[in-house]
């Protein structure tokens, strides 16, 4: 069986893309292992799921619990000290270098235990997922005479949070990206971006798309916050963080009365959320959810009534982004209300599936919310395009075009090209 090797920088609970390609792989004949982080008290080092994808994970190592409590224990800088003044280093100051410090050792050594783990599985292919694994994928594919996947999932050289990486994922994907034996993204849209970017054949596009799924109602929400009013229920599933609209949505939900606007997930943005729903004095009506089990959070979807994605245009990878939500409303049968960007626009067009609103207009997201909630034969009609769509936009409809790289790769390798991570990289539209 030929040795699948995919390197993930996360502790692999809840990637749901991840999970589907190493499964779809493992069926389809290869042995997958997938290398990950290990968080103690959260994961096991080793484990073997029930699709037979084995987990390896990597100890994060000592000093990520030393950095975890230095940022646990940092103060806030005085802020009394006149400006312009010239001081000598603050005890807080002093952590944040020692913070960055442990954060580059914690990294590094994380990244060599990562590689040596790879590289002791004896890998036929290494598949990177995102930018942040490439250059340890890449090293490991070199050394152990591998082919070389490399999956974006973003475009991280223009993304919320990652300003101040711009220019080193630019320069380690410029780099990289051309050796890689095959490349693989979420979009037409960043396919074409990285086409143009980096001078490389046009990825193949694997969107994210849930597992097919039998649609069934689901009383999830309402039981679990008590709902007392018969009211439709408006979700936001996925991460609270900035750019996603959600603080937007909080005030938006203010114009929508008799309906609950309910968050399942966590993240950054979460204070800032609360912080509006009490403003405005919605406790009543906008619930959050803490972040749930992948395989829990169908069902928190199927009992909603309507599903919310008020993502902004922060930057291009926003932009050009089609998400795994959008594609779990559909799974779970729910009209839509989403910004209308690119990629979403042509999925919910396609099947007619909702209402489309400008990214940064608030009040058009209310007046949208509003339409669906208060016409009922709207929601039904576009509800039931949301079921027909199911049978075409699921995960299995397109994983044939994964199996289909992996066996062109054992192909060019058997052909001796390729092994060294340098040539041999196959075209997206190849398989369009």
């Amino acid at each position: 069986m030929p040795r699948v090797s995919m390197i993930v920088w996360n502790n692999f609970r809840n990637d749901a893309r991840v999970l589907k390609e190493a499964e779809t792989l493992q069926a389809a004949g290869h042995e997958v292992t997938v290398f990950a982080l290990h968080t103690p008290g959260e994961t096991q080092r080793r484990e073997t799921l029930g699709s037979g994808v084995r987990v390896v994970r990597v100890m994060r190592s000592p000093l990520w619990t030393l950095r975890q409590r230095l940022g646990k224990t940092a103060k806030p800088e005085n802020p009394t000290a006149p400006r312009g003044s010239v001081a000598a280093p603050s005890k807080p100051a002093a952590r944040s270098r020692l913070r960055l410090a442990a954060g580059i050792v914690t990294r590094a050594t994380t990244h060599s235990a990562l590689l040596a783990a790879v590289i002791a599985s004896r890998p036929d292919v290494v598949h990177a997922h995102d930018f942040n694994t490439l250059p340890t994928a890449w090293l490991a594919s070199l050394i152990s005479r591998s082919a070389l996947v490399y999956d974006a999932h973003e475009i991280s050289t223009d993304r919320e949070g990652y300003a101040g990486q711009r220019k080193f994922i630019g320069w380690i994907e410029k780099h990289l990206m051309p050796r890689a034996d095959a490349t693989i993204t979420t979009t037409d849209a960043r396919a074409q971006f990285f086409a143009r970017a980096y001078k490389v054949p046009r990825p193949i596009v694997l969107q994210n798309r849930p597992r097919r799924q039998e649609w069934a109602h689901s009383t999830r929400i309402r039981d679990e916050l008590g709902l007392s009013e018969d009211w439709p229920i408006i979700i936001y599933q996925g991460g609270v963080q900035p750019g996603r609209g959600l603080e937007r949505l909080a005030t938006a939900a203010a114009s929508v009365p008799r309906a609950y606007v309910v968050y399942v997930g966590s993240g950054k943005s979460e204070p800032a959320v609360r912080q509006v729903v009490a403003d405005l004095k919605l406790e009543e009506r906008v619930k959050l959810i803490p972040k749930v089990d992948l395989d829990q959070l169908p069902d928190y979807t199927r009992s909603a009534d309507i599903g919310v994605q008020p993502i902004e245009n922060t930057c291009l990878n926003h932009y050009t982004t089609d998400s795994n939500k959008l594609f779990e409303y559909v799974m779970a049968g729910l009209p839509v209300v989403a910004s209308d960007f690119p990629e979403i626009r042509k999925i919910v067009q396609t099947d007619e599936l909702g209402l489309l609103v400008p990214s940064d207009d608030t009040e058009a997201l209310a007046a949208a919310l509003r339409r669906m909630v208060e016409d009922r034969e709207l929601r039904k009609s576009f509800a039931a395009n949301a079921r027909n769509a199911i049978e075409r936009l699921n995960w299995e409809a397109q994983e044939h075009l994964l199996v289909d790289i992996y066996a062109r790769l054992q192909g060019l390798r058997a052909d001796g090209i390729g092994a060294d991570g340098s040539s041999g990289a196959l075209a997206g539209a190849d398989y369009r």
